[in-house]
């Protein structure tokens, strides 16, 4: 209790950019917590187990086996793989990029809202430091209580400024990390990617026909 009091005290002495400030703390903590719950879900989803078994099947030659395993799997990795190989339309390349892109636009959704809250927090933090000086010195030699109102714009300013900088430090360390698992999920994707390539065209060397392959797979999902 005595804790939200205090912090009720300092949001009004903050002067009137503590409002905007505020929707910017609200929106910096829904955003962090919904990307930290994604990620952590996202975590349950991986299956290394069944990847290596859809590259292995692959490898051998069995893209029918590698389509079966990958169906209805939940690992962005395979759920690639999957896509890729049961596109009819167009190169398998292209499929594979699609549906990379796919993955990584999920992956990196709000990231961007995250960043302007971290730029956006200190610029309304310094706004408000212009503005509790500027309150600060029109209040020096106005009346006798002067010293109060001097002190009273010092401290606006100086609220102002740490609520700025305490929201941007609050979203800069969640930023990074979900900037380096979208960075790793990239590389994993590009790695599958590159490995599905090289065994088509090995599969191709040897006769196999992908684009009949991928035209039977299509009519059977229907």
């Amino acid at each position: 209790m005595l804790l939200a009091n205090l912090i009720v005290e300092k949001y009004k002495a903050g002067g009137p950019i503590m409002h905007p400030i505020l929707v910017v703390a609200i929106v910096a903590v829904a955003v962090v917590t919904e990307r930290a719950f994604w990620w952590i879900r996202e975590s349950f989803k991986r299956d290394s187990e069944t990847l290596e078994k859809v590259l292995a099947a692959m490898e051998n030659g069995d893209f029918r086996a590698a389509v079966s395993l990958a169906k209805d799997s939940v690992d962005p990795v395979i759920r690639m793989i999957y896509r890729g190989l049961s596109h009819v339309h167009g190169s398998l390349t292209g499929a594979l990029q699609v549906a990379a892109g796919a993955e990584l636009k999920r992956a990196g959704r709000f990231l961007m809202l995250i960043d302007t809250c971290i730029t956006v927090a200190p610029l309304l933090g310094l706004l408000g430091t212009v503005t509790g000086i500027m309150s600060a010195f029109g209040a020096v030699g106005g009346n006798e209580l002067a010293v109060e109102a001097v002190s009273g714009g010092i401290g606006e300013a100086l609220i102002a400024t740490a609520a700025g900088l305490g929201i941007a430090i609050f979203c800069l360390l969640p930023f990074n990390y979900f900037n380096e698992r979208l960075a790793k999920l990239q590389f994993e994707l590009e790695t599958a990617a590159t490995n599905v390539e090289v065994m088509v065209t090995k599969a191709k060397q040897e006769g196999f026909d992908t684009m009949t392959f991928r035209r039977e797979n299509a009519e059977i999902i229907r």
